[in-house]
């Protein structure tokens, strides 16, 4: 049995526990060590440290303090680690909390975090999904019922002084591009509900005004959301600061590619059980500049589907030259409106893509003007039929369930 090296109490504040940290910064000290070749097992709280309830009120999501997301389990150190070399993480297995056998799904408020359609869906809500072993129902979502790929959204090691200084250069450089716009351009040094670990005292405070925030992926990795990284996947981290700093959290139970609702996949607490070994001298042996991954070879058996493509053309008829990100955000919407044809409504079939094992594909970008992208959603989560046939769609719901909507104050 491997020891659980980090554990976490779902009814206390992370800020508790000094092995949980919600910044980057090179000077978070690592508490937990451990060889070469050791594995072991890491708990985690969700990404918001449990913010949402368990119910149909999307006030919580309305209303979540997004200064203290996300909530990592780390920094792990690794004896003998130094800048340089790659960091190999095997994940041997994933799973649940057994005192918390729910996740949930949500869209922000425009006025807190937005999403990749928020201007379509700009008030806070959300659905809570249940588990079934390997399976998830929504009583907020009917119809549709899928096999989980849990895997962690956030994963990746401690950045040097070096690399902070570049990313906060950087991104407040784009920041004051347009420092007015809603949602921001990006999330800069905060220290409201900043939790630096086991940092304490002047040095604590000094460290999270400067420290990045968690919100993207960086060239450390951090942030990336790839649902692909579930139980037999292994990870190439670079290493920047002696003994790597290994931190992961934002556990997904499911996830479509993209997690387009921000609020998004399943979010759930767990733990993992992981491998670490070292490539020294990794980094310009492979000329690795952001970490690479070899995926689970196990993905929920889904191969019939129905594919919707977008191009580069925006809702209001604007051209665009090859923008994939518009490609996409067309697709989804492609697929929203066709959901909506069935009885769903369109926040429903929005989480439905947020959740289940939706695959996304930049399928053309060099066709000027178009981009193409393409959204697969897997016919057979569906309890009713999907594709189209000469009779029309037959309505699946009528209307009186729904998700939980929280007022726009």
């Amino acid at each position: 049995m491997a020891d659980t090296l980090i554990s976490v109490d779902l009814s206390e504040s992370p800020h508790t526990n000094e092995n949980i940290h919600n910044r980057w910064h090179p000077d978070i000290p690592i508490n937990v060590w451990v060889e070469p070749g050791d594995d072991f097992k890491i708990e985690t709280y969700d990404w918001t440290g449990g913010q949402i309830k368990n119910n149909d009120d999307a006030s919580d999501v309305r209303d979540v303090e997004l200064q203290q997301v996300h909530y990592l389990s780390g920094p792990i150190g690794v004896k003998g680690a130094e800048p340089g070399d790659l960091m190999v993480v095997e994940i041997l297995d994933i799973g649940t909390k057994e005192e918390m056998n729910w996740g949930f799904n949500g869209f922000f408020s425009k006025k807190n975090g937005g999403g990749f359609l928020t201007e379509h869906f700009p008030e806070a809500q959300k659905s809570i999904w249940d588990f079934d072993g390997m399976f998830t129902k929504s009583r907020h979502v009917p119809g549709v019922k899928y096999a989980g790929q849990i895997h962690p959204g956030l994963i990746g090691c401690l950045p040097d002084r070096k690399m902070l200084d570049m990313w906060n250069a950087r991104e407040t450089a784009l920041v004051n591009t347009d420092p007015q716009r809603v949602p921001p351009l990006a999330e800069l040094p905060n220290t409201q509900s900043a939790h630096m670990g086991a940092m304490k005292g002047d040095a604590r405070n000094a460290a999270a005004m400067e420290a990045a925030r968690t919100v993207p992926p960086r060239e450390h990795g951090g942030n990336c959301d790839i649902k692909d990284l579930s139980r037999g996947a292994t990870c190439y981290f670079p290493v920047y600061v002696d003994g790597g700093g290994l931190s992961m959290g934002d556990l997904h139970f499911s996830q479509g590619d993209g997690e387009i609702t921000f609020c998004g996949a399943i979010e759930m607490a767990g733990w993992l059980h992981i491998r670490v070994t070292l490539i020294k001298e990794g980094i310009s042996k492979y000329g690795i500049k952001n970490p690479i991954f070899k995926p689970s070879p196990i993905n929920p058996k889904y191969d019939d589907y129905l594919i919707f493509e977008g191009i580069s053309v925006d809702e209001g008829g604007g051209q665009h030259y090859l923008d994939v990100q518009i490609a996409y955000r067309q697709a989804c919407l492609n697929a929203i409106e066709y959901l909506k044809k069935f009885g769903y409504s369109g926040a429903q079939a929005y989480a439905i893509l947020g959740t289940a094992p939706v695959q996304g594909h930049i399928s053309g970008v060099v066709d000027i003007p178009n981009a193409c992208a393409t959204l697969w959603l897997p016919n057979d989560i569906f309890e009713w039929d999907l594709m189209p046939n000469a009779n029309g769609p037959t309505k699946f719901l009528d209307g009186s369930i729904d998700m939980p909507l929280a007022p726009d104050l």
